[in-house]
């Protein structure tokens, strides 16, 4: 991990909610951004985050998100997820989360990411998935 990756760094992007990102139980005139979807584009949004301030060969997986979905946001609008890094205790970082549409705040998130060594990581699966297979 680089010194730079520190609490304080903030990151926003704006995603256009598309059909794959909305319910359709409620029927087509009532889709909205779905939870998963929320929760999804937190993640993959806190990944690009923290991998600016990896070294070569690390990167972070998800291993805790609570959120909490306030307010639906229509078909064909946008959100901005505002991320901002709350703590990093070795290799343990806190990132926190808000979701916002052209309206109000539509979600709040709290994600934890781990750093890994990319290749232990590799590793340590196939030792796993060995497993799988002899049993």
């Amino acid at each position: 991990m680089k010194a730079s990756l520190a609490p304080g760094l903030r990151r926003i992007e704006r995603i256009e909610v598309d059909a794959p990102r909305t319910i359709g139980f409620l029927g087509e005139e009532m889709r909205v951004y779905s939870t998963p979807s929320m929760v999804k584009d937190v993640e993959c949004a806190s990944l690009r985050l923290i991998q600016e301030h990896l070294d070569d060969g690390e990167s972070s997986v998800g291993i805790r998100i609570a959120a909490d979905h306030l307010a639906p946001t229509p078909l064909g609008q946008w959100v901005e997820i505002h991320l901002e890094i709350k703590s990093v205790e070795g290799r343990r970082v806190s990132v926190e989360a808000e979701i916002r549409d052209a309206i109000e705040v539509v979600g709040r998130a709290e994600h934890i990411r781990f750093v890994i060594d990319v290749e232990r990581q590799r590793d340590r699966l196939k030792a796993k998935s060995a497993k799988y297979t002899s049993t």
